[in-house]
This record gives structure tokens, C-alpha cells and sequence, in this order.
């Protein structure tokens, strides 16, 4: 049964966003991440919907789907909040200028995918490099959490009998610019947060996933009013508010489920299932962009 979008200005049967969202946040909530940056390609390049309202749209699922994989790290006393706050803290200001980017310099539907390309063949080439030199972890049934210092400069944190710090400067600092990044694309900056927490600041993916969701869904927020709010007088930068609901009836079913059978799932078998379909449309997204400028020179 097909039902109309009329602010998207598309038609799609009412079960296959839902049934979508929920098989791609199922394995990604497992890093940490909610899947909205592999739904975005799924809606500019299935649905064709490519106004920058689409960004929007993908911060509505965020919202909707998010708290499912949220309620499950906190359940699990594995949410470290000293974490999730620098990461807030540091993407706030950026999605607004992502937000000013997007609707300014990246309307055109075909520069936003090479971008789109762009974003994607980094965390592609981040979780490739995972698999590549993987680390030996001994596995064990404690996933408890003990917090050891936690002010403005350093957090520290005990986990799995290790102990684990990092600089708060350089975290917000990061998250900045993952914020920039995540307001022009629609993700919130979590699907680059986590892996770049992983693999340069070498913190466990157990940590980092819930903290990773909580930041992209308060940012995604105020993703969402500023998209809705349009400073600019961009047409088309709405967002369609009951597409995003739609994807995030089967998102917030995923993101539990994930969050649920995390601890039991090889983190391999999921990396190597992300980074293959990221790296294909990273790919078919920067070789359409060349295609494109191509014929037009």
C-alpha cells in the first residue's frame, strides 16, 4: 500500500521505510551508531528525494529511533555521561553551520552526493582499517563501568580491568567538526564520532556506542529546528516530518535490539558488512559526481 509524502513529494509503500530502518539500525546501533547515514543514500537514490530537506528528515529518525538503543546502554550501566556531555557540548555548534553549508553551497542534488560520497568513503575506509589490524580482545562477561575521574580537562574510566582516559579538549574538538559534517548530511556525527573514539583515542567500542547515540540524538534536536526553522529561506529544507516517524518506528525497534545483542555479535562480521555497502555508494556517489562534470565541461 503506497501512501504520499506531499512535503517530499513522494510515493512509498507505508511498510518499506520502517522494515528499512529497522535492519540498518539494528547492526549499526551496535557501534554506536544510529544508521541515518546510511538512510540518507537510501532516500536521495531509492525515493529520490534530494531537497535539502532530506538532511532534515534524517534527524526526525534520529529522534524517533534513537532512544530505543539509548535506554538499553543506560539499562546496562554501560552510558558514560562524562563522554556524552563533550560530545554534545562540542557538536551543537557545528550542526548549525553544517545546516548553513548544506541549504548554501550544497543544493545541488549532485554535489550533495559527491559529498555524501565523500563522508562515506572516510567511515568506510575507518571500519576497513579495523578488520585489517584487528586487536586481540579477551573476552569476558563483566561490562561493568567504573567512573575514575571525570572534570573540565580529563575523564577517566575503568572497564573490563582497564583503565582508560582521554583529553576532553581534544574530544570537544573533534566533536566540532563532526558536528559541521553531520548538520550538512542529516547524521548528527555519530556514525564518525564512534569509530574515530575507537580508532584514535582508543577507547571500547562497549563505551563509546552509547554515549555516540545520546550526543546524535540531542543534536539531532536541534538538527531538526533548524531545518524546520529555515534562516535562511532555502526552498525545499523542510523536513518531512512523518517520512522521518516512519523510518523511526522500525529505528527505535532496531536500536533496542542492537543495543540488546551487542555483546554477542562478532564486531567483525558487522564491520565488514558496514564498510562494504558504505565503500559501494562511496563509489558510485564520487564516480556519478565525475561522470557529471565530465559531460558538462
Amino acid at each position: 500500500m503506497n501512501i504520499f509524502f506531499p512535503i517530499s513529494g513522494i510515493s512509498v509503500n507505508i511498510f518499506l521505510p520502517p522494515l528499512v530502518a529497522f535492519v540498518i539500525s539494528f547492526f549499526t546501533s551496535m557501534g554506536g551508531v544510529s544508521g541515518a547515514f546510511l538512510l540518507l543514500p537510501f532516500q536521495v537514490s531509492f525515493l529520490n528525494y534530494t531537497t535539502p530537506g532530506v538532511s532534515g528528515t534524517n534527524f526526525v529518525y534520529n529522534i524517533a529511533a534513537i532512544p530505543g538503543g539509548v535506554y538499553r546502554y543506560f539499562k546496562e550501566g554501560r552510558m558514560f555521561f562524562p563522554l556524552a556531555i563533550v560530545l554534545t557540548i562540542g557538536t551543537l555548534p557545528g550542526v548549525f553551520i553544517g545546516y548553513f553549508i548544506r541549504v548554501k553551497y550544497l543544493y545541488n542534488p549532485v554535489v550533495f552526493k559527491a559529498f555524501v560520497g565523500v563522508v562515506l568513503l572516510y567511515i568506510g575506509i575507518r571500519l576497513l582499517f579495523s578488520l585489517i589490524r584487528p586487536k586481540k580482545v579477551e573476552r569476558t562477561k563483566n561490562f561493568d563501568l567504573k567512573i575514575l575521574t571525570s572534570n573540565i580537562f580529563r575523564a577517566a574510566f575503568e572497564f573490563q580491568e582497564k583503565t582508560y582516559s582521554f583529553s576532553n579538549f581534544w574530544v570537544f574538538l573533534l566533536s566540532f567538526f563532526v558536528g559541521i559534517i553531520g548538520g550538512a548530511y542529516g547524521i548528527g556525527g555519530g556514525s564518525i564520532i564512534a569509530p574515530f573514539c575507537v580508532a584514535v583515542f582508543k577507547l571500547p567500542v562497549y563505551v563509546v556506542a552509547g554515549p555516540a547515540l545520546l550526543a546524535t540524538w540531542i543534536t539531532s534536536i536541534l538538527g531538526v529546528f533548524y531545518y524546520s526553522l529555515n534562516p535562511l529561506g532555502s526552498p525545499g529544507s523542510e523536513p518531512d516530518i512523518l517520512l522521518g516517524l516512519l523510518f523511526g518506528l522500525g529505528g527505535i525497534a532496531g536500536t533496542y535490539l542492537g543495543a540488546r545483542c551487542q555483546k554477542y555479535v562478532p564486531s567483525g562480521i558487522i564491520k565488514l558488512i558496514l564498510s562494504l555497502s558504505i565503500l559501494f555508494l562511496a563509489v558510485k556517489y564520487i564516480f556519478d559526481f565525475a561522470l557529471h562534470v565530465f559531460f558538462t565541461l
